[in-house]
């Protein structure tokens, strides 16, 4: 939980980036996150140097020679302004600036350098680096949940959809679908559209929080470092995003790919993971020829919604799960690549739960409708029953001013999904139920919850029209009868 403090020193940085002239939300966070990986690397090179002289050895992992020194956050954060800017704009230590040193530092500094071949540096007076650089400096990053909290409430300063349609997911909704899915400690968990990567931050928040005595264990230690973690994203800025935002979450080596994951040159990704979480682009249309062959022949569609779950079908592993948000309108569209995915979730595999959410969920960014799908890949079928919920509030207010509210079926909802015994004898009536394989597929493979849902109409007696009538007859003769005094009264 971000407090009072923390969120008073960010709104400074955001204010001071905003008045230098920086405005877009996406640059203010990408110039951010360059320095925070500059100061980050100092103080790798800071614990490197206490190892090394605490037992008595040479620097095993060293980031900085000793020739840089003035390209270090220690040494350029206690510079004059102009001089500090000179030494992010003008190349002269071994011929770098430290924007150029971050830009090549490699492996030593973790996936995120792997992706600043692109990055551009767009501060542009030394005051506002000096600023900022002064604003980042006071922050106490010591404590992993800090640096996460701190990049976290970043993030949710961006107030408009961003680049190619993308936009947050809020945060409670992640959380929501990793609390369903309940991560195992060996699962190898993907999102194949992870922008900031905040499914794969809420999962490795999971294990903290409910399994913290996992980190004990070694194995576990190098699988969550190293391997449980892979996102895919085509756009530069937001896996940059993304990488800084897992290592500021602890999560040392996220493996993430930038990729079109729906193109043939992502062909290869296939069987390698237990548990997807993601929120793909709706409203994309792309062209066939761009999409690759194999997820076309589990849903013949241009639309990437649908895609995406061809996608997830073809990425996971025999008996991974997955939970996705979907448009409402793949619950219940009628063309043949809507039927076709959602006979394919059902009939080959195993559709588990169907959560319909209300459609202001994601404003003020867009006032869709929502719901997510948990399925499981089988391959042979599987569907017994499906479970419904139909969550009408979310714990905030359905506007765009999301403030805070009472109503919330979050917990409810977990609650019931994690006893689906106790669901079999819920009415339609209720929120959750259970519905048949066959009903839903009598019903032409729909899987909205307003098909199966049964309202019971309060009945209203209504006065006989002739009493009505006789209503109005009494009240047009006390109306006449007062115009007829108004009259007499003004002579």
């Amino acid at each position: 939980m971000i407090t009072g403090e923390l969120k008073s020193q960010v709104d400074k940085i955001w204010e001071a980036f905003w008045t230098g002239g920086i405005s877009n939300p996406l640059s203010v966070i990408e110039q951010f996150t360059y320095l925070l990986f500059i100061r980050r690397l100092d103080e790798r090179q800071l614990l490197e140097e206490k190892k090394a002289n605490t037992v008595g050895i040479p620097i095993q992992n060293s980031i900085f020679t000793t020739a840089q020194k003035e390209l270090r956050w220690s040494s350029f954060k206690n510079k004059d302004p102009e001089s500090m800017f000179e030494v992010f704009t003008k190349p002269s230590i071994d011929g770098m600036t430290v924007f150029d040193h971050m830009k090549q530092v490699g492996d030593s500094a973790g996936v995120f350098a792997e992706f600043m071949s692109k990055a551009t540096f767009i501060i542009s007076t030394p005051r506002l680096l000096d600023q900022v650089v002064q604003l980042i400096d006071k922050i106490d990053m010591k404590d992993r949940d800090t640096k996460g909290d701190l990049y976290e409430y970043m993030l949710s300063k961006i107030a408009s959809a961003g680049t190619n349609g993308q936009f947050r997911t809020p945060r409670h909704i992640i959380k929501m679908m990793v609390d369903m899915t309940q991560p195992k400690k060996d699962d190898v968990i993907c999102d194949p559209s992870s922008g900031t990567a905040g499914f794969l931050v809420a999962a490795g928040e999971y294990f903290r929080d409910n399994h913290q005595e996992l980190f004990l264990d070694k194995s576990f230690r190098d699988h969550f470092n190293n391997e449980m973690f892979n996102g895919v994203e085509i756009d530069d800025t937001m896996i940059r995003i993304g990488a800084m935002n897992l290592q500021l979450h602890g999560i040392e080596n996220p493996n993430l790919i930038k990729n079109d994951a729906l193109s043939e040159s992502a062909a290869a990704i296939r069987n390698q993971y237990s548990l997807i979480l993601a929120n793909p682009p709706f409203k994309g249309s792309l062209d066939y020829d761009g999409v690759e062959n194999s997820i076309l022949k589990v849903v013949k569609s241009k639309k990437t919604e649908l895609l995406f779950l061809g996608l997830m079908l073809r990425m996971l592993k025999t008996g991974g799960r997955a939970a996705v948000i979907v448009p409402d309108g793949v619950l219940f569209g009628s063309s043949n690549a809507h039927k076709q995915i959602r006979k394919e979730l059902i009939e080959k595999h195993k559709l588990d739960a169907v959560v319909s959410m209300p459609s202001g969920v994601f404003k003020p960014y867009a006032g869709v409708s929502t719901a997510v799908l948990f399925f499981t890949k089988t391959g042979t079928g599987g569907t017994d029953t499906v479970w419904f919920y139909d969550m009408t509030a979310d714990g905030y207010s359905l506007d765009d001013k999301r403030n805070e509210i009472k109503d919330n079926d979050i917990p409810d909802l977990l609650k019931r999904y994690h006893n689906l015994a106790a669901e079999t004898n819920r009415s339609r009536t209720d929120k959750s139920f259970l519905v048949p394989f066959d009903e839903i597929k009598d019903n032409d493979w729909d899987f909205s919850i307003n098909r199966y849902k049964e309202i019971i109409y309060e009945e209203i007696e209504y006065a006989a029209p002739s009493d009505i009538i006789g209503e109005i007859e009494v009240l047009d003769q006390e109306r006449n009868q007062a115009l007829a005094a108004l009259k007499k009264m003004l002579g």
